[in-house]
């Protein structure tokens, strides 16, 4: 499919309607905690964690360790079951580093996840320099009949931001663990924010350049936010973190995608905390406004996901 094709009205390849043409059904991303840590905690990479991380900001009630994950999906696909009528399920290992552990561990945790006759697959999120040989060995193993996600956490691909912000990996370990996940089997997505003090709009689109190059399948992206008890909370009472606008940043998503190929599905485009702990910047939206907050812009500028690369816009017979 030369420079992919976008739906006209839709203008972005999203993850939903990618997983509706590969399942054939409404396909809805359960998450769960599995127990873990991060090394940018622990000491092993760092301690204190990025900056602006909290994972109550982002993980829904629900996910707690000391609930069997078998509990936790349970609950989460009954959600999806009446919110969106979905009839199968991707179990998101979410919080902290999903990788972080002896594989034998992590086996034992992705299989049970996989038992349940209505999980088509397994969607990992970790940290470029958590992932071990035999861990990807485990994961593509298990490709070979599920569909595998690796989710990694980039955020940036300026080295003097990631220390910035605590991040404790560089741009080199995310390039060569996306290089040793490559031809396995295991499709790899990349998170990436916009919005960190020092960062200019011009270097956050290089991102896009650089994501273009990559064996990469899907994207997330959403705004740098602060919530109560970060780092970040703290810079940003103390003046020395400005959020970005909201026009700023649709702004400048719509220039990303603009720049990413239309093969790059996207996942998500917005980030948004509970209102108990956010502190800045307070957009209140929901995930679906910011997203036709930006198809909007697409539309009112006449392009698309890919335009700047070639890509091509046809309405492919509602495939996308």
């Amino acid at each position: 499919m030369t420079g992919g094709l976008i739906h006209r009205e839709l203008r972005i390849n999203a993850y939903g309607s990618f997983l509706r043409r590969r399942f054939g059904c409404r396909v809805s991303k359960v998450n769960v905690d599995g127990g873990f840590t991060c090394p940018n905690r622990d000491g092993s990479r760092g301690t204190g964690g990025c900056i602006y991380c909290d994972n109550s900001s982002f993980s829904p009630k629900g996910t707690l360790a000391v609930i069997p994950i078998e509990e936790q999906m349970a609950a989460g696909m009954a959600y999806h079951r009446i919110r969106l009528k979905s009839d199968r399920f991707i179990v998101y290992f979410q919080k902290f580093t999903n990788t972080y552990a002896p594989v034998a561990r992590l086996s034992e945790l992705y299989r049970r996840a996989l038992d349940h006759p209505d999980v088509v697959g397994i969607s990992v999120g970790t940290r470029p320099d958590s992932i071990t040989d035999q861990a990807i060995d485990l994961l593509s193993e298990l490709a070979r009949d599920r569909y595998v996600c690796v989710e990694l956490g980039l955020q940036s691909m300026d080295d003097a931001i990631l220390a910035g912000i605590n991040r404790g990996h560089t741009l080199a370990e995310y390039l060569n663990t996306v290089q040793r996940l490559a031809g396995r089997g295991i499709d790899i997505c990349t998170h990436l924010i916009y919005g960190f003090p020092g960062e200019s709009r011009s270097g956050f689109l290089k991102g896009a350049r650089l994501i273009s190059e990559l064996p990469v399948n899907s994207l997330k992206l959403h705004q740098l936010h602060a919530v109560r008890g970060t780092r970040l909370a703290q810079l940003y009472r103390e003046g020395s973190y400005t959020p970005i606008t909201l026009s700023e940043y649709i702004e400048t998503t719509c220039d990303f995608l603009e720049e990413l190929p239309a093969r790059i599905s996207i996942q998500r485009l917005y980030g948004s905390a509970p209102l108990a702990i956010r502190v800045a910047p307070n957009w209140d939206l929901k995930n679906n406004q910011m997203w036709y907050a930006v198809v909007n812009e697409l539309k009112r500028r006449g392009s698309w996901q890919g335009c700047r690369t070639g890509g091509e816009v046809r309405a492919a017979n509602g495939e996308w």
